[in-house]
């Protein structure tokens, strides 16, 4: 609980379910916070005051053309570096909201009616990570893509991650990490990016290399290569495309 009414965070939650909605507002609202709860996306953004919000949580439902079926975007976004700071209070709101999340998510639509976008951006902390993880990895499992133990799909996100804030960012909580994931029964595409000074890939170490064996630069590089189907860094190094598919596509029904 937060005593302080000056350290509270004010909090945007943008649902258009009503007893999601309600249920992610009270349990924020436990934490000390104060949270203002909404179901348009359009109110949200004509609010005059969004900028003094430190964090915003929306989670939308909307239908495509009719050979698809619905898309569900979640995003996390932190917007005031007062927040960025205050690390171990931002880290209980993000667990809060992602293990709320996990047991509310519409557990009726099949894996194959469904298509995810999940946009989180984040204070480079560590110690955030794990409940993201937990999240991405639970979604990947819940549509069904790949099987995770076997897929070390965990050690390939997860090195990404601390590439991107250790390297990357240098560990600064005032540079934001922006992770994306779009998942659907096909595919799962991960994207990584962060606000450093960026690096040529090809300048690795190859740790394969026996004069690099005592080298520990480039294994996690390399680990991720093996892991995903595709892989893909930017010209600057700051993004991280990473692919990573079913062994089996399954029978979508579709041409």
């Amino acid at each position: 609980m937060v005593e302080n009414t000056q350290d509270r965070c004010r909090i945007l939650v943008v649902e258009n379910s009503d007893d999601v909605r309600a249920g992610l507002a009270a349990e924020l609202t436990k934490l000390g916070h104060h949270v203002v709860a909404t179901g348009e996306r359009d109110e949200a953004l004509a609010r005059n005051d969004l900028a003094r919000f430190d964090l915003i949580v929306s989670d939308l439902v909307h239908q495509e053309p009719p050979d698809t079926a619905s898309v569900r975007s979640f995003k996390v976004g932190v917007t005031s570096s007062r927040t960025r700071r205050a690390i171990q209070e931002l880290h209980d709101i993000i667990e809060k909201t992602l293990a709320f999340k996990l047991r509310r998510i519409g557990a009726a639509q099949t894996s194959h009616d469904v298509r995810e976008k999940i946009d989180l951006e984040l204070p480079s902390d560590l110690s955030l990570m794990n409940s993201v993880l937990e999240y991405l990895l639970d979604r990947v499992a819940k549509l069904g893509l790949v099987q995770i133990e076997q897929s070390n799909l965990f050690v390939a996100l997860d090195e990404a991650f601390v590439n991107a804030v250790k390297h990357g960012n240098r560990n600064d909580p005032e540079k934001l990490l922006r992770v994306t994931a779009e998942l659907s029964a096909r595919e799962a595409i991960f994207t990584v990016e962060d606000e450093g000074d960026g690096f040529d890939v090809r300048e690795i170490p190859d740790p394969r290399d026996p004069a690099n064996l005592f080298k520990s630069s480039g294994r996690g590089v390399l680990l991720i290569y093996n892991i995903m189907d595709e892989v893909e860094y930017s010209e600057r190094g700051t993004r991280l495309k990473m692919v990573k598919r079913p062994e089996i596509l399954p029978h979508t029904g579709s041409v």
